[in-house]
């Protein structure tokens, strides 16, 4: 997963992170808007797990994703 285009393309991605992370709040995701790195400790700090179990969390979502591609908007 490119965060390039994640970041260029965030309100498409936010879905997918409320999805995966529901309790993430929608000021959680405006702090994020498509860094990995902020993703990363919002992880951590909300779900309360280490930097280690945030980063597996972070790598299975990209996994799951990698093949998303971002809609032209019309």
């Amino acid at each position: 997963m490119n965060w390039d285009i994640v970041e260029g393309n965030w309100k498409q991605f936010k879905g997918k992170v409320k999805a995966q992370w529901a309790k993430l709040t929608d000021d959680h995701l405006d702090v994020i808007a498509g860094r990995r790195d902020e993703l990363l400790g919002k992880v951590q700090e909300t779900y309360g797990v280490t930097k280690d179990e945030a980063e597996a969390q972070i790598k299975r979502f990209e996994e799951l994703n990698r093949d998303t591609t971002p809609r032209s908007p019309s």
